[in-house]
């Protein structure tokens, strides 16, 4: 058997014209462009009016919906990712297929993207032109990026994560002007976005954090000196007075060895809501500030003889 070799001609061999040539053939051959896709597509009208520009291509798909064609014989660039937004919105398309001969890395993740954090289908395929041997030259699309149920998927999980991050860093800066009035233990702290907010207490590796769950929050002394076995120690020297500290602190503590983890904790819990539960926030904040200057005060000895050892 004899195997030919694919060889790669280049486009402007086989289209001289973008507009006159490849677009005039892509709606004559629209199957091709179909099989790539996986759909199919019908209706297909050339240079249609989408304001002050004229769409390359605008076909149906089986239900019906609008879809917009782009094509680009050259390497991808910002203006035709911009005409093809346009198109988008001008002609309220569902879907956007963007033909290229070179897809540049970052039109890459703009296409990825957007199938992640809008609702329309953003296809990317790339055209060449390939024959074998002395054959006539043949079109061949790629599909760079689609749209996926993992892309969606993925899109939702960071559109939720950024809205986390939004109301976390909203209730931290509540529960920090509302400290103010109190103490000034976390005084020179930022509001960020993530769980947890700390501030040091006077010993390296040892932090006086809050903690904000969904529905929850905490207050916590967090041992981390970055070896596990002196966590432990000094984990231990707290526990030696836990009668004491939860005397002094007015309630029960958790006691989290946390074994065969690096670090140690002690913690005390707010069931009173958490990041979620936003108008409840004055009272949570309010309980879990009275709850920190408490747990300071109760560990406070104990850290100065730690400080004066150490």
């Amino acid at each position: 058997m004899t195997i030919g070799k694919l060889t790669r001609v280049p486009l402007r061999e086989v289209w001289k014209h973008e507009a006159h040539d490849f677009t005039v053939w892509l709606e004559d051959n629209i199957d091709v462009l179909s099989e790539a896709l996986d759909f199919d597509l019908a209706n297909v009208e050339r240079e249609k009016s989408a304001g002050d520009f004229n769409v390359d291509l605008v076909g149906e798909d089986a239900n019906g919906d609008t879809v917009v064609i782009e094509n680009q014989l050259e390497k991808s660039d910002h203006d035709h990712l911009g005409k093809v937004l346009t198109y988008l919105a001008a002609l309220d398309a569902k879907a956007a297929v963007w033909i290229v001969a070179r897809p540049r890395p970052e039109h890459v993740k703009a296409v990825q993207w957007l199938n992640e954090a809008t609702s329309t289908h953003f296809y990317l395929l790339q055209v060449e032109a390939v024959r074998i041997g002395e054959s006539e030259p043949a079109p061949l699309l790629t599909r760079i990026v689609g749209p996926s149920i993992e892309a969606r998927a993925a899109g939702e999980t960071k559109a939720e994560l950024s809205e986390r991050h939004i109301v976390r860093r909203r209730f931290w800066t509540l529960l920090l002007e509302r400290a103010k009035a109190k103490t000034k233990l976390h005084s020179s702290v930022s509001p960020g976005h993530y769980n947890w907010l700390g501030t040091g207490s006077g010993i390296s590796g040892l932090g006086l954090n809050y903690a904000v769950r969904q529905h929850g929050t905490q207050v916590e002394l967090y041992i981390d000196r970055g070896d596990g076995d002196e966590n432990s120690s000094l984990f231990d020297r707290f526990h030696a007075y836990k009668a004491a500290i939860e005397a002094a602190f007015g309630a029960p503590l958790e006691w989290q060895r946390l074994e065969g983890k690096r670090a140690c904790r002690i913690r005390h819990r707010i069931d009173l809501g958490g990041w979620r539960d936003e108008e409840k926030w004055p009272a949570v904040t309010d309980a879990a500030i009275d709850a920190m200057i408490r747990l300071e005060k109760a560990l406070r000895p104990h850290l100065k003889k730690i400080k004066a050892t150490s």
